[in-house]
Order: C-alpha cells, then structure tokens, then sequence
C-alpha cells in the first residue's frame, strides 16, 4: 500500500488543521493506521493511531483531547483532526500503516508502509 499525506501548513498557536493520509494500492481497512510526528533534532514519536475498522483509538498524551483521528473507508483516507495546536506541535507528520497487534501500535518498528510526511508549523 501506498500512502500520501498531505494538508500541513502553518498556523498560529491555538489555531485548528486537519492532515490527510491517502492510501492507494490496497484497503486501510485491512491496516491499522497511525500518525508519527518528527520535529528537528528530535526522535520520530507516536501521535495517534486507529484500528482497521476505525473503532478503537490511541493517543500520546500530549495531544489527547486536542487531536482526533478518524478513518473514513470509502475514501480510503485517514484523517488527523488537530485543535488548539501550540508550537511544540510543529513538526513533520507521517502517516504510517501496520498489520501488528494492537499493542505495538506506539512503536514505529511495527510499521511497514509510509507516507512522505507533511509539514506543521505553529507559530505566531
């Protein structure tokens, strides 16, 4: 499966952005699927992840209750809702998809396929 991410941008603190992940070559249905983000000097970390029917959820503590990730199967497309975003938010953003067990989800060794990564940056 390929996958291509896109809608980063920049915006100011507090702002809102939504980034998509497509997928082509195969069903994300069939993946359980996640955001890592890599800000500039810094180790790739977990965001988000959801599960292959998109029923269950997993956030990094950072972001929970500002993010939002959802899967919407029809367009084969992930998406990450990011409200109220600061500048430690600011970073690249990967989507990734994986056919691990759920508990690997936090771990970006588990992941086979990736996108090229979207560019956030908060700032005022």
């Amino acid at each position: 499966v390929q996958l291509q991410a896109s809608g980063g941008g920049l915006v100011q603190p507090g702002d809102s952005l939504r980034v998509s992940c497509s997928a082509s070559g195969g069903s994300l249905s069939t993946y359980a699927t996640s955001w890592f983000r890599q800000a500039p000097g810094k180790e790739r970390e977990f965001v988000a992840g959801t599960s292959r029917n998109g029923g269950s959820t997993l956030y990094a503590d950072s972001v929970k209750g500002r993010f939002t990730i959802s899967k919407d199967k029809a367009k084969n497309t992930v998406y990450l809702q990011m409200n109220n975003l600061q500048s430690e938010d600011s970073a690249v953003y990967f989507c990734a998809a994986t056919k691990a067990v759920w508990s690997a989800m936090r771990d970006s060794r588990a992941y086979l396929y990736w996108g090229q990564g979207t560019l956030v940056t908060v700032s005022s």
